[in-house]
């Protein structure tokens, strides 16, 4: 799916500025397309066609899709599972009362998978209906690949913003950890659970976090142009990537290519140890906190949940404190080696993802390449542009040191234009 036919955020931001459109106008354009395209895409789980329309407010006329992770007062939340239906918060979550408060519409609740967790859901990938839009974030991303929406919201635990971004073709900012809040969401491991955005470009993206949160994070007129000669961008050579498609191998040498034409400083940089345990770490964590944060639905609604989640669910009740807390230590370690890391470089490239999206709807995709640094909490950012031969979509993830947002979607964009041409 082409860009084009995509809703920029940024561009509509642009023309309601200068009174070229009104908020009106620009929810209307989003219910009409969601009335044409969701009922083949199915990325919505419930949809407020009614929705108030804000006309004060810096995302005044921006509809926006709420994962249904995120509880809203107004609309049913029911967490991907039918031990939830019909469930109805009496107030919204913190990032969903501020979107409200900056002007934007909430649509309508984008599709999720069980709790946010890997068991698919019915969403397909806009590019092709047979292939997999990933999880667990899935309705946010399609929404937006699909040109429903300019923006959604959406979570990662492991890497459920960055995968979805990748295999649907759009930039999935995955920001630092609680730079967006996530109280009012139902958690799954909560030190590792963040808040994430969606849009079409990574100028949409950056627009949408700046004008959402008050921070300086987009692009301003009066600004110096990046120069990218002073940018140190790697590839990082992890021992994942031989287990990734020859394709994604193939675009992630390209993206460094064409990175280097844009005049970035480019290398290659190893895996150091410690981020190697690391990333082991991730999935102890998970399990453990996932036994615990969602161990009530295990006891109250065991009926309702699926095998797979059962079996993660006792999985992570099994682990011991004790193993628990040795890989807690392994994730300290690796934030003190990522620090030491970003002394060298000021990007990482690795890819979002092992390949294109998958066949077949019995699988959300493997988020290898993004644990790490969920677990560590830095931001990462899903940059589209380079597609496989059958025109899937292959997104390339930067990431870059915790707390360096800004410096990351500025890069970003800048590689985003160099993939594009």
């Amino acid at each position: 799916m082409n860009i084009n036919r995509m809703m920029s955020l940024a561009a509509l931001v642009k023309a309601r500025d200068a009174g070229k459109a009104t908020p009106e106008l620009m929810v209307a354009l989003c219910r009409d397309a969601i009335g044409r395209k969701d009922p083949r895409i199915k990325a919505f789980a419930h949809r407020d066609l009614d929705a108030t329309i804000r006309t004060e407010g810096p995302l005044a006329g921006i509809a926006i899709g709420i994962k249904d992770i995120f509880d809203t007062f107004d609309q049913p939340t029911s967490y991907g599972s039918p031990a939830y239906r019909d469930h109805r918060p009496r107030v919204d979550a913190a990032i969903v009362d501020l979107a409200r408060r900056q002007g934007a519409t909430i649509i309508g609740k984008t599709v999720t998978t069980e709790l946010a967790f890997i068991h698919p859901a019915e969403t397909v990938n806009p590019h092709n209906h047979a292939h997999t839009p990933g999880g667990s974030s899935s309705g946010s991303a399609a929404a937006v690949a699909a040109g429903m929406i300019p923006a959604a919201i959406g979570t990662q635990t492991g890497g459920s913003v960055i995968r979805p971004a990748a295999f649907c073709g759009v930039a999935g900012f995955k920001p630092s950890f609680r730079l967006l809040p996530t109280s009012g969401m139902k958690h799954f491991a909560p030190s590792l659970d963040t808040a994430g955005l969606f849009a079409a470009g990574i100028e949409d993206v950056a627009v949408l976090t700046a004008l959402l949160t008050g921070r300086d994070l987009a692009p301003r007129p009066d600004e110096p142009p990046l120069d990218p000669s002073t940018i140190r961008v790697a590839l990082y050579r992890c021992a994942q990537l031989a287990d990734a498609d020859p394709d994604m191998r193939q675009a992630l040498a390209k993206a460094a290519d064409l990175a280097a034409d844009a005049g970035f400083d480019v290398g290659e940089i190893g895996e150091p140890e410690a981020l190697a345990v690391a990333r082991e770490a991730h999935l102890v964590i998970q399990d453990h906190e996932a036994g615990l944060a969602c161990g009530p639905d295990l006891a109250r609604s065991r009926d309702a949940l699926s095998p797979v989640l059962i079996e993660t669910l006792e999985r992570g009740q099994a682990i011991t404190p004790s193993q628990y807390d040795e890989a807690r230590k392994h994730a300290k370690r690796g934030r003190s080696a990522a620090r030491a890391l970003f002394g060298e470089v000021d990007i990482l490239l690795t890819p979002s993802a092992p390949g294109a999206a998958p066949r077949g709807l019995t699988t959300t995709g493997d988020p290898r390449f993004n644990r790490l640094w969920t677990l560590l909490g830095t931001p990462a950012i899903n940059i589209p542009g380079l597609a496989d031969e059958a025109g899937l979509p292959l997104g390339i993830q930067a990431v870059a040191r915790f707390g360096r947002d800004q410096a990351l979607l500025t890069a970003a964009a800048r590689l985003e234009a160099a993939f594009r041409g």
